[in-house]
C-alpha cells in the first residue's frame, strides 16, 4: 500500500506539472515578425530577434516574409498576413508599399487593440501612408515632412516645425549612452538612469506628426560623431485607437554585423516593448547583465 500511495502521489504531481505547462503555453503571446525587404540585412536580423523573443518563454513567434523588391502583382497577392491571429506585430520591414488591403488590415488590427513594434529602419518605411505616420509618430523623413521632436539639456521636450532644422540622418556607428526619460513606464522601469548601448546608428532629425508621443529614452547626438548636438528620441510609444505602437530606432545591422542586436540593453527593450504593446503590462524582468552607463554586455 505504501508503494501504491507513492505512485499515486507521483502520478498526481505529473498531472499538476502537465496542467501548469499547458497553462503557461496558453499564456504565451502570439507575435508576428514581418520582414522581406529592408535597406538593412533583415535576413541576419530576424533569426536572432526571433530566438531572443522565444527565449523569454513569453512569446510564440511566426514570421511573414514579403516578396522581394520589384515582383509582379501575382507575388504580392499571396502576401496576406492574418494580423488578427496575433497579439503583437513586430516590423523589421523597410521597402515597397504593401497592397492597400494589407495596410488597412494592419491599421484595423492596431486600432482595435493590437500591439505594433517598430525596430530601427522599419520607421523609414511608408512615407506616403498617413495612418502609418500617425502610428509611428516620427520617421526617417526630410525636414519638410513634419515636426522634429528632441529633448534639451534641462529635460524639456522641444518641437521644431517642418522646414526648420535638419531632416533625418545619422553619423558613423558608435557606442552611445541611452538616457531613461520615463523611469515609471513598465518597459523602462528598473533600467539605470543611463546605460551604454552597443555600436549602432544614432538616428537624428526624425520627422512626423508625433501626436500624443511619449518619449521613454533618448541619446545625445554628439556633434563630433556627425550628430545634432542635442538629445534625440531612441524609445517612444504612440497610442492609436485602442492599440499601442512602440518604437525603438536602435537595432542596426549591415552585412553580417549584428552587434547592436546582440546588446543586452537592446534585447531587453525589444522583449519588454513587445510584451507591453500586446498587454499594457510587463512581466519580463531585466537581466542581471543589463548594461550600466560604462559597461555594455552582449549575449
Amino acid at each position: 500500500m505504501f508503494r501504491l500511495g507513492n505512485w499515486i502521489l507521483v502520478l498526481g504531481l505529473f498531472a499538476l506539472f502537465a496542467i501548469d505547462s499547458d497553462a503557461r503555453a496558453a499564456d504565451k503571446l502570439k507575435l508576428l515578425i514581418i520582414d522581406g525587404q529592408n535597406n538593412h540585412n533583415w535576413a541576419a536580423m530576424t533569426p536572432p530577434m526571433k530566438a531572443t523573443l522565444e527565449k523569454t518563454g513569453r512569446f510564440t513567434v511566426d514570421v511573414a516574409t514579403t516578396p522581394p523588391a520589384k515582383q509582379p502583382k501575382e507575388a504580392w497577392d499571396k502576401f496576406r498576413p492574418q494580423f488578427a491571429k496575433y497579439d503583437v506585430v513586430l516590423s523589421n520591414y523597410n521597402g515597397e508599399s504593401w497592397p492597400d488591403d494589407v495596410n488597412a488590415s494592419l491599421a484595423k488590427f492596431v486600432r482595435d487593440g493590437g500591439g505594433l513594434v517598430i525596430i530601427h529602419a522599419a520607421n523609414n518605411a511608408f512615407g506616403g501612408w498617413p495612418e502609418w505616420n500617425q502610428m509611428i509618430g516620427l520617421g526617417w523623413r526630410d525636414n519638410k515632412f513634419g515636426d522634429r521632436v528632441t529633448v534639451d539639456d534641462a529635460g524639456t521636450i522641444v518641437r521644431t516645425p517642418k522646414g526648420e532644422g535638419p531632416g533625418a540622418g545619422h553619423g558613423p556607428q558608435h557606442e552611445f549612452v541611452v538616457k531613461t526619460r520615463d523611469a515609471g513606464h513598465p518597459v523602462t522601469k528598473g533600467m539605470p538612469a543611463e546605460w551604454l548601448h552597443a555600436r549602432d546608428e544614432l538616428y537624428h532629425g526624425q520627422r512626423g506628426p508625433a501626436e500624443n508621443m511619449h518619449i521613454l529614452a533618448t541619446a545625445f547626438s554628439a556633434s563630433d560623431k556627425g550628430g545634432t548636438g542635442t538629445h534625440e528620441p531612441m524609445i517612444w510609444w504612440i497610442p492609436f485607437g485602442k492599440g499601442r505602437v512602440f518604437t525603438t530606432v536602435m537595432g542596426h545591422a549591415m552585412g553580417n554585423d549584428i552587434t547592436a542586436i546582440r546588446c543586452t540593453g537592446f534585447q531587453s527593450v525589444m522583449n519588454r516593448g513587445c510584451e507591453w504593446a500586446a498587454t499594457g503590462k510587463v512581466t519580463l524582468p531585466l537581466p542581471e547583465s543589463f548594461p550600466t552607463d560604462k559597461v555594455r554586455i552582449a549575449e
